[in-house]
């Protein structure tokens, strides 16, 4: 069998590597550097900056260059043919690079997403969240357009290195797909730190006006505006698509991504599509699962993964993190909520770290745990034993009753599940 992958992110090398291990001769074609957004662009550079007190691209470069060569080493451990180039789609399972043609039995897209804009005059006068990881001097006044994960995690890193942040935001809250108490309370804590936070904007234009640009937005019907030495646009990112030629093959997509089924299987038998291009949740361990279901499809192999339980995490200051069902979600559903405070956390409290808040939500019928929601240290850390309970169907009962290590944070997880058990009496 041969597997063509467009693509180098974790969902493309990864399964790069799975399918090779599996004697499935594998060809990895990448217009990019390895490790796509999430090594380059996203996920590691942000992160490698939430870890410093000031800008060092000395230090994020060589995070990267590390990375980078490890996941070389994997795939030429694994015999994966890397070809270098940019890929369009020749036919149903045929590839062009350049004049090179690659046939194959199953092709999987995994392009990823590029940076998403909003329409508005001067928004050429904005950096995206690429431009913003190569900055050298932390800006005096940063403005982000955009509460979202991208758009809060700047603003935490730039407000700690100092930068006076203001962030606009379109919805009623920040976090919009997360859940609203959760979402409320990370507000208030990134204001105690200075950020200040306006939703309901609406930014109509950017101006520059003797050097500082100027950032204009609604408010109801009142009119309002904000200077900064720099702009984010951090909107959110689009599918990449532009270059793939999906109609010749005749693959089914619309603006917000390639159409799959639960699978991965695009409309046309044989090519798959996962991660960001499918436009359904842009997380990179999203794409590694989406992944492993489609290299099971095409192996005839079974697989276990649940597309739908997908842990999240947030890397502001308190960090967020979630997984499961929201308490909106759960709307019109018999259920007990259980909450904890961080401040009543031994850990937490010794090691100064006690802003914090952990929600659960069980199902009062069958006490089953449904979601769980975590604001505060560690928060991305403590997520997965909330996950890995939901997967399980762990009862909350069950779950209060698996003892804990005294004094550890995770101990917020056990006091929010006992909470949602008094509840349910």
């Amino acid at each position: 069998m041969k597997l063509i992958i467009i693509g180098a992110g974790p969902g493309g090398y990864e399964t790069a590597a799975e399918a090779a291990a599996k004697g499935i001769e594998t060809i990895l074609i990448s217009d990019g550097p390895l490790g796509g957004t999430c090594l380059n662009e996203g996920c590691i550079p942000t992160k490698t900056l939430c870890a410093m007190s000031a800008p060092d691209q000395e230090r994020k470069a060589a995070v990267i260059s590390q990375l980078q060569a490890g996941i070389a080493q994997l795939l030429k451990a694994s015999k994966v043919t890397l070809v270098q180039g940019r890929a369009q789609l020749a036919g149903p399972r045929s590839v062009s690079v350049g004049d090179t043609i690659y046939e194959a039995d199953a092709v999987i897209i995994a392009t990823g997403s590029v940076s998403a804009s909003l329409p508005i005059p001067g928004a050429d006068l904005t950096v995206d969240s690429t431009a913003m990881l190569n900055l050298t001097e932390v800006p005096q006044r940063l403005c982000v357009i955009g509460g979202g994960v991208i758009g809060l995690e700047f603003a935490s890193v730039y407000a700690r290195f100092g930068s006076e942040v203001t962030v606009l935001e379109f919805c009623p809250g920040v976090l919009p797909r997360f859940d609203v108490d959760l979402a409320k309370r990370l507000k208030a804590s990134l204001a105690k730190r200075g950020i200040r936070i306006e939703t309901s904007a609406r930014v109509t234009s950017v101006t520059q006006e003797e050097g500082v640009r100027r950032v204009h937005w609604l408010k109801g019907d009142k009119e309002f505006q904000t200077d900064a030495d720099c702009v984010l646009m951090a909107v959110g990112r689009r599918p990449n698509l532009a270059t793939l030629d999906l109609a010749a093959a005749g693959i089914e997509f619309t603006p917000r991504g390639i159409k799959v089924d639960a699978n991965m299987q695009t409309n046309v038998p044989g090519v798959y599509a996962i991660g960001d291009v499918t436009g359904g949740m842009m997380l990179a361990h999203v794409a590694s699962a989406q992944g492993r279901v489609a290299l099971a499809h095409i192996c005839g192999e079974p697989c276990g993964i649940d597309l739908s339980l997908v842990p999240a995490a947030v890397f502001t200051v308190p960090e967020v993190a979630t997984v499961g069902l929201t308490e909106e979600e759960c709307e019109g559903r018999e259920t007990a909520v259980g909450k904890s405070n961080y401040r009543a956390n031994g850990k937490s409290v010794a090691s100064g770290e006690a802003d914090g808040y952990c929600k659960v939500i069980a199902d009062r019928a069958t006490g089953r745990l449904l979601g769980a929601h975590i604001l505060g240290a560690h928060a991305s850390d403590l997520i997965h034993e909330a996950a890995v309970l939901i997967a399980l169907g762990a009862t909350a009962p069950q779950a209060r009753d698996i003892i804990h290590a005294h004094p550890t944070v995770s101990e917020v997880l056990r006091d929010a599940i006992a909470d949602a058990c008094r509840r349910m009496s």
